[in-house]
């Protein structure tokens, strides 16, 4: 939240590591898993800016972490950081990975397998599949209404609920390596190998818009705190920083433009 630390994975010893953005050393290694680690996710912070983070693996298995912002680190029942839970029911590497605090969700993808629904206690809820061969999901993110996107290799971008219903399936032109939802929930961006980044909107998937093709393809997208900016990062080391208003796709605000 506080855009302090930076937490990277796929290290050889199976750990993931905290770095300090300001001095670019590491505070923390974090050990838990038998495999390299493949995703990293965060979920949405508490009233003292706690936060839950989720770690996928080669080893077929989900890790839960607490991250204290007091101590700001990770931090177990004792000394040396342990998980809160262990999320099983994968048959091959982590994929993806995301996770709600409010809802208490995590919802993890794997190489040829389903979407999977965990509690943050460790349950396992249900898997989300679709009609279409829909597995090894790419991209991945819940939304706090409890709406799971996902985009996959086969270019497929799919809308599930969180109690298992597929709501929409497009397939999309393009290769899609990055998705990001607004924070009400009601838009969807994705970016992908063609340097395209296009605006949906959520539940039944249409399209609203589409900003001006990058030099390169599009890597990682990030909204700022206020919504007003989308940061596109490229192939090619650039970072792209657009204008982006919700409001003009929003139908209590349509006389306004």
């Amino acid at each position: 939240v506080d855009s302090r630390f930076i937490l990277a994975a796929g290290f050889w010893d199976n750990s993931f590591r905290v770095f300090s953005a300001e001095t670019a050393k590491i505070t923390q290694i974090i050990f838990g898993h038998y495999g390299v680690v493949t995703c990293l996710a965060r979920s949405e912070c508490n009233i003292s800016s706690d936060c839950y983070i989720v770690s996928g693996s080669e080893d077929c298995t989900v890790l839960l972490w607490h991250w204290n912002a007091r101590t700001q680190a990770i931090v177990g029942e004792a000394e040396v950081p342990t998980p809160r839970a262990i999320l099983t029911g994968h048959e091959n590497t982590i994929t993806c990975v995301s996770i709600s605090a409010e809802l208490g969700l995590v919802v993890s993808g794997s190489l040829y397998g389903p979407l999977l629904v965990h509690t943050t206690f460790g349950d396992l809820l249900r898997s989300l599949s679709g009609p279409v061969d829909l597995h090894s999901a790419a991209c991945l993110w819940l939304s706090r209404e409890g709406i799971v996107l996902a985009s996959y290799p086969s270019h497929h971008l799919a809308v599930f609920t969180i109690n298992g219903k597929l709501l929409r399936c497009e397939l999309q032109s393009d290769s899609i390596n990055s998705i990001i939802v607004s924070r009400d929930g009601e838009y969807v961006i994705t970016a992908g190998e063609k340097g395209i980044i296009e605006v949906w909107r959520t539940f039944h998937l249409s399209s609203l818009y589409t900003f001006p093709s990058c030099e390169s393809s599009v890597r990682a997208l990030a909204l700022s705190h206020d919504q007003k900016f989308l940061l596109a990062g490229l192939a090619t080391g650039s970072v792209v920083v657009f204008n982006i208003d919700f409001n003009r796709w929003h139908h209590e605000f349509q006389q306004r433009y």
